[in-house]
């Protein structure tokens, strides 16, 4: 059996909520029920024509496919109804509601004022290690997204969709802002760090991650530079992205900062260094 690797992945955030335009609605409305406003609507409808004409746009394959994944919450669920109405049944490979996707849990019913406390502390604190009162932190969706990766790569590998290897492979996954980004943090093995300086998306902004020339997923191959920038990618990161569009499956990044520089404060370029403490040691045991 014959993996076929999607020719894209898209992680997209839900349309405008509820909970966007008024924060109120989480005091009285559990959060996966929370649903979109009519501009919500408006903007899952927009991103479905964007999303179309990236899948069936110049160099695609005109046989393209996709399988879309899914939060199970309300907004989420709403939005891939209405984008969905760009594509015909013929285009869609399937749908898999996936709980592993859904948005950080903030705790049950919200206080309106005592959440406002905890974010200004989650700000001081860390968003990525800060968890919410009988909720999660950034760092718990990173588990949970983790575990999502491997039934991910099982459909590819296994080839569980059965997909014609000669037409394109989309995989669209409908999720949150927060749960996009840990994606992202995943997959490209970002740091901590790197991950407190990435900007949200916007209600319906999705990004989309392609395969390079040489296998590699990159974001530099659909996305500009000044589009990085504003997510909050450094130009390290970039420089990274812009690497993977033409390196070849499985390869290493040697110059990738965060891969092993950030770690010291000096490493030499040769083992020298490292021959004369060994001599200076054996001098002093002697």
């Amino acid at each position: 059996m014959v993996s076929v690797l999607p020719k894209r992945i898209i992680v997209m955030r839900h349309g405008e909520s509820q909970g966007n335009l008024n924060t109120a609605a989480y005091t009285t409305t559990p959060d996966h029920s929370i649903q979109l406003t009519a501009q919500g609507m408006t903007q899952a409808r927009h991103a479905g024509e964007q999303l179309r004409r990236v899948m069936g746009g110049d160099g695609c394959s005109p046989d393209w496919r996709v399988q879309f994944y899914v939060s199970p919450y309300g907004r989420t669920r709403s939005t891939l109804r209405e984008l969905g109405r760009h594509f015909s049944r013929k285009r869609i490979i399937g749908v898999r509601e996936e709980s592993r996707v859904r948005e950080q849990d903030f705790g049950n019913f919200q206080v309106e004022e005592r959440m406002k406390v905890i974010k200004e502390t989650r700000e001081r604190f860390g968003r990525f290690f800060y968890r919410f009162p009988e909720g999660e932190s950034a760092a718990d969706v990173f588990d949970r997204v983790s575990s999502f990766f491997e039934s991910l790569w099982r459909d590819i590998d296994m080839n569980r969709l059965r997909h014609d290897p000669s037409n394109d492979l989309n995989f669209v996954i409908v999720s949150h802002g927060l749960t996009s980004r840990i994606f992202l943090m995943k997959w490209f093995k970002w740091t901590v760090e790197q991950f407190e300086h990435l900007n949200n998306f916007g209600n319906c902004e999705f990004r989309v991650m392609q395969l390079g020339s040489g296998g590699e997923y990159s974001l530099a191959v659909h996305h500009t530079e000044e589009e990085m920038l504003e997510w909050g990618l450094s130009p390290e990161m970039i420089a990274d992205q812009k690497w993977r569009a033409t390196a070849i499956r499985g390869d290493w990044n040697d110059q990738c900062p965060w891969y092993l520089d950030a770690f010291f404060d000096h490493l030499p370029d040769d083992d020298a260094v490292e021959n004369e403490a060994e001599t200076n040691s054996l001098s002093v045991c002697a």
